[in-house]
């Protein structure tokens, strides 16, 4: 029995390494109370003064499923903007809430789920499927574009203190987790070794070697017959002997319990907490890992085996500081009314603005503010859910599309608002009453689309049959009826679209004269979308997944082949591509060149350009490089994003646009799964998106 008060333990002590207070905590540890700190509601051990601890939190687009806090736009209308520095801002901005809500709720005693500093996000797996429900949590369907997105968000999570975190970021879901829901707990994910070094493995290797990202969580799929997160290739191999990956893993909550239940690869869960633990899995989200006290005692694994586990996950609260004094952790002194404070509601206005895309314009926007008559409709004009999306907070307050309308109009204009339909199903509104509202409108503000209710993780949306995946990608049935019913009325016609995937309107529709596609912006949603609606702020977001025209472009969900998947292999026309954006503006590219014309394989290379803005209003674009193989000894993508830059410039001004294209871009993957340069011929495309035919590309040779 421990004599000594647990405040005097070496492992207490924070001048000493990590190594040597791991060891030392280890080693006071009973073998029950080892096992009871390997789940995510890791116990309390009182009498070494180890308090509870929840390693399960989550920050997607802010500290989220935690009360108040800043809520900015869902993953996939960050990804939109296509700006890394507000990427960064953004990540600093959630963990300074993270960190002072963190410790506020300890001075309040509070030590319950989503007040840690362990954080499950973000989610950066590719959107194989424009159907799948979590795609929302995604940053869409480049490897290239969600690695330059992620890298600073997790390096600004986790702060730059030489010997603190800020908070403990995590790259999931770990690998080829991209749908279907509804059987995501039993899934066989069959992954060819190309696509999977081609496609799903870039953006983990990103957040480790660049990011230095602490935790990896492992997905609910199977990979080719193996369970993720007791798949020694994946969690040993690639993760930590090919990539050099230091921190912890976690399982998705569940994830080993239904390798019994679900999958039937283990017949108890004593073997599969075993089988995930030798695999390099070291915390289970659930309670499977509660069996591993009889796994060791049949000799499944053995202590040493936990004791390596443990250290890896000792190591993330040692460099969180969570043993230490407040006063020499400096994350500690973070205020707390950082919290959903003024500056960071600053910034979600700024990254909702930004992620803003334009889809269709034919001239009518920006309206007026002075209209006679605005009439603002559908069911998501006024409701929250479409600007949360899912993981999310509850910021103070939320600005709806129908409060930022009101608040940008003249005090002379009449704003009549109905709902007309609900979100899906067969009940509708008096359409009397909306055309009632409607008559004498200049504009009818139609707020349509998916919300949270639609699409969303398997077992959390309420209104879906797709098991939280969409069935098709137009909208919902009673949606489209009354969209159809608006345009009868003859008056113009702008769309407000939410959803965290793509929406595809009917193109036979008269009085739709614009569309805005503005995912779930988060809580300045309202004021955005109104000031572009308005012309206070021109539109700059580029998608970053393709909209198909139909459903039946698409290959059944779960194919995983990557042959007819994403603009980087489906050369099927796209109704709006990947790149895509309008702009109040119009810009010009000037002639490109390059820094060298041959190069080394292993070398890099730099696009120079300039860029002009030759209309009459300040806005962004996106300058946009993709590199082309043109002599591939193997299958490439038709064309792959390898460069962009979000430029800001006012009427009439140029700036000079330099955009490093890495040596990376110039590699293939063989079919067995390596990547390697190979010498050949390769065309580089600058501008505002894809390469068309009309594009003109500069030729690189590399030797």
């Amino acid at each position: 029995m421990e004599m000594a008060s647990p405040t005097s333990f070496p492992f207490r002590n924070h001048d000493l390494p990590i190594a040597a207070r791991i060891d030392d905590l280890l080693s006071r540890l009973t073998l029950d109370e080892k096992v009871s700190q390997m789940v995510n509601d890791a116990a309390a051990v009182p009498r070494l003064g180890l308090e509870f601890y929840n390693w399960w939190n989550e920050c997607l687009h802010g500290v989220g499923r935690a009360g108040r806090a800043s809520v900015f736009p869902q993953a996939i209308g960050l990804s939109s903007t296509w700006d890394t520095d507000l990427m960064s801002r953004i990540g600093s901005a959630i963990s300074d809430e993270a960190r002072a809500k963190h410790h506020q709720a300890l001075r309040q005693g509070n030590r319950r789920i989503n007040m840690g500093l362990t954080f499950w996000t973000p989610t950066i797996n590719i959107m194989r499927d424009p159907r799948w429900g979590r795609a929302q949590e995604t940053y869409g369907e480049d490897p290239y574009l969600t690695s330059a997105l992620a890298v600073p968000f997790i390096r600004a999570l986790q702060g730059d203190d030489p010997r603190y975190l800020k908070i403990a970021a995590t790259a999931k879901h770990y690998a080829a987790h991209n749908g279907p829901e509804v059987d995501r707990f039993a899934f066989d994910a069959i992954v060819s070794a190309q696509d999977m070094e081609d496609t799903f493995l870039p953006a983990f290797e990103a957040t480790v070697r660049e990011a230095g990202v602490e935790s990896v969580m492992g997905s609910y799929n199977r990979l080719n017959g193996v369970p993720a997160c007791a798949d020694p290739w994946l969690l040993q191999t690639v993760l930590r002997d090919r990539w050099g990956f230091e921190g912890h893993v976690v399982s998705d909550c569940g994830a080993i319990e239904n390798m019994v239940k679900a999958h039937k690869t283990y017949a108890t869960d004593a073997e599969a907490a075993a089988g995930s633990v030798l695999a390099g899995c070291d915390l289970c989200c659930g309670c499977a890992y509660h069996a591993l006290v009889d796994a060791v005692q049949q000799g499944l694994l053995t202590e040493t085996d936990l004791d390596r586990a443990l250290t890896r996950l000792y190591r993330t609260l040692f460099r969180l500081g969570y043993f230490d004094p407040a006063e020499v952790v400096p994350y500690s002194a973070i205020p707390i009314d950082v919290v959903d404070g003024a500056a960071h509601r600053a910034l979600a206005y700024e990254a909702a603005v930004k992620s803003v895309v334009l889809l269709e314009n034919d001239g009518i926007l920006p309206l007026a503010p002075d209209l006679g008559h605005v009439l603002v409709t559908g069911p998501n004009a006024d409701t929250l859910d479409v600007l949360m999306g899912n993981y999310s907070g509850f910021a103070s307050p939320m600005v709806t599309f129908l409060e930022g309308v009101v608040a940008s109009v003249s005090v002379g204009t009449r704003v009549g608002f109905t709902a007309g339909c609900v979100v899906t199903g067969s009940a509708i509104e008096n359409f009397g009453m909306v055309g009632w509202e409607a008559i004498g409108a200049d504009v009818i503000v139609a707020c349509l689309g998916v919300t949270p209710k639609l699409e969303g993780e398997e077992g959390d949306t309420a209104l879906e049959d797709g098991g939280a995946d969409r069935r098709t990608l137009g909208l919902p049935g009673s949606q489209e009826r009354f969209l159809r019913y608006l345009d009868t009325l003859g008056m113009p016609i702008v769309v407000v679209l939410t959803g965290g995937t793509p929406v595809v309107l009917p193109e036979d529709l008269s009085h739709v004269r614009a569309v805005l596609m503005t995912w779930y912006p988060g809580e300045e949603g309202g004021n955005a979308v109104a000031d572009i609606l308005f012309g206070k702020v021109s539109p700059g977001g580029r998608l970053t997944c393709t909209f198909p025209h139909l459903n039946a472009d698409l290959p059944p969900i779960g194919d995983y082949d990557m042959s007819r998947r994403t603009y980087r292999y489906d050369a099927t026309p796209a109704k709006y591509p990947f790149g895509y954006g309008l702009s109040y503006t119009h810009f010009k590219v000037g002639t490109p060149s390059l820094s060298a014309e041959l190069i080394t394989r292993g070398e890099s290379v730099t696009v120079l350009a300039s860029l002009t803005n030759v209309g009459a209003m300040a806005a962004d674009e996106v300058v946009q490089v993709y590199v082309r193989n043109e002599s591939a000894s193997v299958r490439v993508p038709r064309h792959a994003l390898a460069g962009f830059a979000r430029v800001a410039l006012a009427p009439g001004e140029t700036k000079a646009v330099t955009i490093t294209v890495d040596a990376r871009a110039f590699t293939v993957v063989d079919e067995e799964g390596q990547r390697f340069a190979e010498a050949g011929n390769f065309t580089l495309f600058v501008g505002h998106g894809q390469p068309t035919a009309d594009s003109q590309g500069l030729s690189l040779r590399v030797q």
